[in-house]
């Protein structure tokens, strides 16, 4: 019998051990961490099986586990964290309706908050930004070009924050101070009528308001409807007593449970509440929507922060000061609550929400263009994120920690981040390749 070449033998291990990795670390987060059932994990892996993209969304915990093993100078010392978005890619950022009722640009998802080196939420929007513009068949220079320029424009944002030129504490990013296709998506926005959403999902029968049932929007049970309605209180007293209306103003109207949403939190229990507001203006019947929530994935791979949990005991909390953190003027409604022993955050679904898909960038140009805004949001985030938490948990400006790293070697920075998302984003290529060969089989053995 030959004997295969010693190369071939070593490839053959190295996809071995790979298919192993992954398959051990959705075993362990998607089945032991969040507790997804073998029907639930199997409806989110045949939808991260859809495309590349939607596979790396799906796949955090393996991009943390590459990524904490990757050798760089540029991390801040593990003593000045950074208060991260935790899973920062490019359908995380969005248009929405701020507090004043300005239709805003910024990041939109915090499920995944956690503290660690700054860089990691680089790492992770970068290899996003590569995926991109494959999807859109740009070539690979002006794909380098695109990371470079969202790079570029965090790095001069957080030096100006770091040396108290500007102030992160009251940014936000609308149509004036955007071009491309996010300025056109926000105009758009802005000429949408704001009862949109309500009319399309809602209906009055018998002068009854309630939720249409569809393909993603199905009655609540009489068991969750009387649960909420008991707990419902927990979640008004959580809200900010600055923004907090009087009780009859979240008078719950009808419930209803959301699937179909998402990537990473596929599976997780999502419901729809609508609710009184206020009689006679435009908060007159709002969506709100509670969100199930877990341990961030990040808190599995980076430095353990035991300050961060004693402070954060409930996972909803954690999501909920994670956004008003990052955001300037979030959400009023932002709260949390405990349903069935888990932990859930309540925020409005904003009837000017909307992200700007991969498929929309049409040129290298126009991603350049997109993402350059998104670095400057993505430095707002870190620079701003002190300022609104508990000084015990940072007491240090993370902005002069992350333009001291990046100040060291700013040339080197940019480069070996870039090569870095270049050929990592070949790595997520591979790994949804064995992930499709692992979910073949995975019906059958599970």
């Amino acid at each position: 019998m030959p004997v295969r070449p010693v190369s071939a033998r070593i490839q053959t291990m190295a996809l071995d051990l790979r298919r192993q990795t992954i398959g051990a670390l959705f075993d362990v987060i998607d089945e032991e961490m969040l507790g997804l059932s073998a029907a639930q994990r199997r409806d989110k892996y045949s939808q991260m099986s859809e495309n590349v993209f939607r596979f790396y969304r799906g796949s955090a915990c393996l991009f943390y586990y590459d990524a904490t093993r990757f050798p760089t100078p540029y991390h801040t010392p593990e003593r000045l964290p950074t208060w991260l978005q935790g899973d920062l890619h490019f359908e995380n950022f969005g248009a929405f309706q701020d507090r004043k009722g300005n239709i805003v640009y910024d990041v939109n998802d915090f499920d995944e908050g956690y503290l660690g080196s700054y860089l990691y939420d680089l790492m992770r929007m970068t290899v996003s930004i590569v995926l991109v513009g494959q999807t859109g068949q740009l070539k690979e220079k002006e794909i380098a070009q695109a990371v470079q320029r969202y790079l570029e424009a965090y790095a001069a944002d957080i030096d100006d924050y770091g040396r108290g030129k500007k102030s992160p504490h009251s940014v936000t990013f609308d149509a004036s101070d955007s071009e491309g296709p996010i300025k056109k998506l926000l105009k758009k926005l802005e000429k949408q009528d704001e009862r949109k959403l309500l009319m399309r999902i809602t209906t009055v029968a018998d002068g009854t308001h309630r939720f249409l049932s569809s393909e993603e929007i199905t009655p609540a049970s009489d068991g969750l409807r009387k649960d909420l309605m008991s707990l419902w209180p927990d979640y008004i007293d959580s809200i900010d007593t600055v923004v907090r209306e009087k009780p009859d103003f979240y008078r719950i109207e009808d419930v209803a449970v959301k699937s179909g949403s998402g990537t990473a939190s596929i599976g997780l229990p999502r419901y729809y509440i609508l609710v009184e507001g206020d009689a006679g203006c435009h908060h007159d019947d709002l969506i709100l929507e509670a969100k199930a929530v877990r341990t961030p994935i990040p808190a599995c791979f980076l430095p353990y922060q035991e300050s961060f949990f004693r402070w954060f005991d409930h996972q909803g909390k954690r999501v909920v000061t994670t956004q008003k953190a990052m955001q300037h003027r979030a959400d009023p409604y932002l709260g949390y609550l405990t349903i069935n022993g888990e932990d859930f955050y309540v925020r409005e679904r904003c009837p000017f929400k909307k992200k700007l898909k991969a498929e929309t960038v049409a040129d290298g140009d126009e991603l350049a263009e997109t993402v350059a805004l998104m670095g400057r949001i993505t430095a707002k985030i870190h620079a701003r994120a002190d300022a609104d938490v508990e000084r015990l948990l940072l007491p240090h400006h993370s902005e002069e920690a992350i333009a001291e790293a990046i100040d060291r070697d700013a040339g080197g920075f940019l480069l070996q981040i870039t090569e870095w998302a270049l050929e990592y984003a070949r790595r997520v290529h591979a790994d949804y390749d064995l992930f499709r060969e692992l979910l073949s089989r995975w019906p059958a053995e599970g």
